[in-house]
């Protein structure tokens, strides 16, 4: 990728970055960043912005199937909020270097940074909302504690509309779920759905934190919270609503020691292509998921072709 160098535009040192962010004050632009700041803020950026981009042909496959024109228009207005999530967090990379038309347009498929679940097709509108339901839970979690925690004040800005965006994404999801579970019929879609998504999106939250890798996230206030408070986060909001509509999660409140326990061998082998947990086979390293990460997964490369077609077959391509 076409980029200046962190180490050309960022002017400060460690020790600078410190005491600035120690005073409480925000980071407003390069010129209160490090090299390794701004390496850092790049990696989460593209992260949450391929993570928006990704979504929108995924959810606009699903969308096909509504029951009726205004269901629809509700999807779209749900894609067109996520395009607009994604152009908010490239834009600020291009304010921090990045050649915006090449990360966008012109890398290679399998190198967008989005989370495993939206390589994995949605075929149905009961799919598209369980994805609100659940993905959309996700994304708010996330986008939430960088807005709550953020020290990188453009962003933290930005995510003042994003966040409650997020939230009407995912009460199209619970309203829905709500509505389809009160049939059988709905409810054992749902059910279907739930059984496979619900885990792909306890990876979403990335490594345990015995296994982190980048510390800087939290170090430099990225974020706020660490990967397993996140997913904390997320299975509190999700079980109990699964809970309230009748539908089973591998997940369970433990009470007595008021965290979350997930009750199924995890992190676990996934068949793609019939979109089922081999959870009889018992738990995986994470280096198999992360390879499995890597590897992409069957719908990355139309995705990405859908989202690039325009730009490569038009005058806007260098």
């Amino acid at each position: 990728m076409s980029h200046v160098a962190p180490e050309q535009l960022a002017p400060w040192t460690e020790e600078q970055v410190q005491q600035h962010l120690a005073a409480g004050r925000l980071v407003e632009g390069l010129q209160h960043m490090s090299p390794k700041y701004l390496e850092g803020m790049r990696r989460i950026l593209t992260v949450s912005a391929d993570t928006e981009f990704v979504s929108a042909p995924s959810y606009l496959r699903a969308a096909q199937h509504a029951p009726a024109l205004n269901n629809f228009g509700s999807a779209m207005s749900i894609i067109q909020d996520e395009l607009a999530h994604a152009h908010i967090g490239y834009r600020l990379l291009g304010d921090l270097g990045v050649d915006m038309d090449e990360l966008v347009y012109e890398r290679p498929a399998g190198s967008f940074k989005y989370p495993y679940a939206f390589d994995v097709p949605l075929n149905s509108w009961v799919e598209l909302v369980c994805a609100n339901a659940l993905y959309d839970q996700a994304g708010f979690v996330l986008l939430s504690d960088v807005y709550q925690s953020s020290t990188f004040g453009p962003w933290k800005r930005a995510l003042a509309k994003v966040d409650k965006e997020e939230t009407f994404h995912l009460r199209h999801g619970r309203t829905w779920l709500r509505k389809l579970c009160k049939d059988p019929d709905g409810k054992a879609e749902v059910q279907a759905a739930i059984d496979w998504m619900f885990i792909l999106t306890l990876e979403w939250f990335g490594l345990p934190d015995s296994l982190k890798q980048h510390s800087e996230q939290l170090d430099y206030g990225f974020k706020g919270k660490s990967n397993d408070e996140l997913r904390q986060w997320w299975m509190a909001e999700v079980v109990p609503f699964m809970d309230e509509i009748g539908i089973q999660v591998p997940a369970h409140h433990a009470i007595e020691r008021d965290v979350y326990e997930i009750d199924c061998p995890f992190p676990a082998a996934f068949d793609e292509e019939k979109r089922e947990w081999l959870l009889d086979e018992g738990p995986i390293t994470w280096d198999e998921v992360i390879a499995r990460w890597r590897a992409r997964g069957p719908m990355n490369a139309e995705y990405v072709r859908t989202l690039q077609r325009g730009y490569q077959t038009t005058s806007l391509r260098k």
